[in-house]
């Protein structure tokens, strides 16, 4: 049983050999579960995730008086009697993905008050682009203390320019116009793969959208949308992480249920840094037995590198052979992970906080290091994998956030790590 005090144990050395069949995306999950109150028809979402990000939103939903059931890892949603639009506060502040659930409660109750998100402390992440497009919509917004409230008595179809690609902010308006009535229009809008997913899903729930997977996305508002089963897209960021590692370690890996177009910018720089990379039959085939090359990356928003691989890349650098220069251009304080490496003797340099020099080393020494965020903790794990000796990696909690058993698919792998 997953406890928040565990650890993961890991002894560095072993290559990786097998084959994975990837989760399915957490970032996808969420919004789409959110979206499922949008009808009192019952939803059944396929494969969903053992993730603590689910579990939470389930929790949260469960309080609200909706109906989950699960079949296997099948989870079956019944909203119709939803009764409640008082969130939990502990949960909404140990998790960003509650925002999701303001578009689609919003629809439902017409107003609504929410504590401010929480979730991992990897920058600012404000909400007011979320604020600014409601607003936009005719919702009106005050302000209370830690709190928000959302009256959508006079909401409107409209245009909408987001200042930033932000991804939550264009599921959120995506998920509240598709049952408003009239023809809303989202510039600037998310490419990303899991909100093409949630168009997808919405589209066969009966939502008239157009443009997804572009910077501009048409909604024409409909009556009512139908209870639908949704398989939702694997996880790019947990097929991402298993390519490092196998790139760290060495090994072979072939990973199924992932779009290696999704994929393309970690693909490339893979390949640049060294690994052999086939992709057939939509099984992604990585295999690694060279020192890494060094390399220059900056992050961006969807289809450029994605931010979420950032500490992964980092990990990488840090055994490269040369100098590699990391540019941060999506959140102001991901290199939380960069002190931790350095305990285990890495040469990081942080110019400023968008921007890290590292000094390629031919190894790392495992000890004790703490997970700070999602991302960064999946990351230690992989250092500590390819890390001389032992390494404790303790909060995994935060890991425990996005990654299906993350112990159980290294081992299957040949990973000497276990939970403590």
């Amino acid at each position: 049983m997953k406890n928040k005090l565990d650890n993961y144990i890991i002894k560095g050395g072993k290559k990786l050999f097998g084959e994975v069949y990837v989760q399915t995306s957490k970032n996808a999950s969420l919004p789409i579960i959110s979206a499922s109150l949008l009808t009192t028809d019952k939803v059944r979402i396929k494969d969903c995730p053992d993730i603590l990000d689910v579990k939470n939103m389930i929790l949260m939903l469960q309080k609200l008086g909706v109906k989950i059931n699960n079949d296997d890892k099948d989870i079956i949603i019944d909203s119709s009697n939803l009764n409640n639009v008082n969130l939990d506060c502990k949960l909404t502040k140990t998790m960003r993905s509650s925002i999701f659930l303001l578009g689609s409660l919003l629809h439902r109750f017409g107003t609504i008050m929410i504590n401010t998100p929480g979730g991992c402390k990897i920058g600012a992440r404000p909400i007011d682009i979320h604020v600014d497009a409601f607003k936009k919509l005719g919702v009106k917004v005050v302000c209370m203390g830690d709190c928000l409230f959302f009256d959508a008595s006079k909401a409107r179809a409209g245009k909408i320019h987001l200042k930033l690609p932000s991804v939550g902010a264009t599921e959120n308006i995506v998920q509240f116009a598709c049952l408003l009535k009239g023809e809303t229009q989202i510039f600037n809008a998310a490419k990303e793969p899991e909100v093409v997913d949630l168009c997808n899903f919405l589209s066969l729930m009966g939502a008239k959208i157009f443009g997804a997977g572009t910077n501009k996305i048409t909604i024409y508002g409909v009556d009512r949308l139908h209870g639908v089963e949704y398989s939702p897209i694997g996880d790019r960021i947990v097929a991402g992480t298993l390519m490092v590692a196998v790139a760290l370690t060495g090994g072979k890996l072939a990973l199924k249920n992932v779009n290696a177009h999704q994929n393309e910018k970690l693909i490339d720089i893979l390949r640049r840094m060294g690994c052999q990379i086939n992709i057939k039959h939509g099984i992604i085939k990585i295999s690694n037995s060279n020192r890494l090359s060094s390399i220059d990356v900056s992050t961006g928003y969807y289809p450029d590198f994605p931010t979420d691989l950032q500490s992964m890349l980092l990990v990488m650098m840090c055994l490269a052979d040369g100098e590699s220069r990391l540019r941060e251009n999506v959140f102001e304080n991901r290199f939380l992970i960069k002190d931790e490496l350095i305990k285990m003797g890495a040469k990081i340099q942080q110019i400023d906080n968008r921007n890290v020099l590292v000094e390629g080393q031919p190894e790392l020494t495992g000890c004790t290091v703490r997970a700070k965020d999602l991302r960064g903790g999946a990351s230690l794990v992989l250092a500590g994998l390819v890390a001389q000796g032992e390494t404790r990696v303790a909060d995994i909690h935060y890991i425990d956030r996005g990654y299906d058993h993350l112990e159980n698919v290294l081992s299957s792998l040949g990973a000497d790590i276990k939970r403590k």
